[in-house]
């Protein structure tokens, strides 16, 4: 059985052995606002009994807000948070890319540079992330790569000009949550639902344009909103890479299709499709095709994980 207390305990000796020798001013942790980069943060915060620098990676592929809010929740926790802009480099790296694993490669490369700058700016010789089980059980089975993944495949972070510190790496999520309770985070963020790492491009059939970001971060608002009451592990829009026709004000229009998918999983290494109220579905349909013109169709995704994934991409 779990035991988060004890967990958290030989945690934190265990972080205090690997950076013994190193200045607490040579550390920066990549948060993402998640409950895994976050209660990584927190266990190298509270082992070092310091606070420490946090750098969100703004590269445009997040929902409406995000940053800012992340930053105010850090700051919250005793964290020292800033912003690190690469939405130009990220999106240049996207360019052309159709495949998902292509795109999941680039964002990670262009990923990793961005963090590399950020750790130089502060001349930090150890970046923490927060790498759990799943990750690195779906990168090794070669299912998908997640871009969090890189000594467990071979590639040694020193090249980006850092060594990475996973604190927990040997967990699945609901161990997380139990972990990020145990160090006494808010409900908002134990209970947050995952988000991936390389945000809404996998989340963009096809190519991710700047066009397609604005129009999916417009649609991924509103189903959020109408979907946090769930009891659901994600909940998420999909945008296809195809348009329908459809109609508007008795003109015909040609607009893109957004697929609903809404899972219920553990550990992310399955998950089933949820089954919600019909007038629920009709009421985001129509919230969508009204708030966002330029959709014209709503699909609502019912694979399960297998034979699907949890994400499209």
């Amino acid at each position: 059985m779990f035991d988060a207390k004890e967990y958290v305990n030989k945690k934190l000796e265990e972080i205090r052995s690997i950076l013994k020798n190193v200045k607490d001013e040579k550390i920066v942790a990549a948060c993402s606002g998640g409950v895994d980069s976050t209660v990584s943060a927190l266990l190298v915060s509270k082992a070092l009994n310091k606070k420490i620098k946090a750098v969100y990676i703004e590269d445009g592929l997040r929902r409406i807000g995000e940053a800012e809010k992340v930053v105010e929740t850090l700051k919250n926790l005793g964290l020292d948070p800033f912003i690190y802009d690469a939405r130009d480099e990220v999106l240049k790296a996207l360019k052309g890319k159709i495949d998902a694993e292509e795109k999941r490669l680039a964002f990670r490369e262009a990923f990793y540079k961005a963090l590399g700058n950020a750790a130089r700016k502060f001349n930090a010789e150890y970046v923490v992330q927060g790498t759990i089980a799943a990750d690195i059980f779906e990168t090794v089975k070669g299912i998908k790569t997640q871009h969090n993944v890189l000594e467990q495949i071979g590639i040694k972070t020193e090249k980006y000009g850092f060594k990475v510190l996973e604190p927990i790496k040997d967990l699945y999520k609901w161990q997380v949550r139990l972990v990020a309770r145990e160090l006494g985070l808010p409900k908002e963020i134990v209970e947050r639902r995952p988000f991936p790492g390389p945000g809404l491009a996998i989340r963009i059939v096809g190519e991710v344009t700047w066009e397609k970001l604005e129009i999916l971060k417009k649609v991924t608002k509103i189903v959020e909103e109408e979907t946090n009451d769930l009891k659901a592990f994600q909940s998420f829009a999909v945008l296809i890479d195809a348009k329908a026709t459809g109609v508007r004000d008795w003109k015909r229009v040609y607009g893109y299709i957004v697929a609903l998918r809404i899972v219920d999983s553990q550990d992310a290494v399955d998950a089933k499709f949820v089954e919600i109220p019909y007038e629920r579905f009709r009421r985001i349909v129509n919230r969508v095709v009204r708030e966002v013109p330029e959709v014209t169709r709503v699909l609502y995704d019912v694979t399960d994980k297998p034979p699907g994934t949890i994400e499209f991409e």
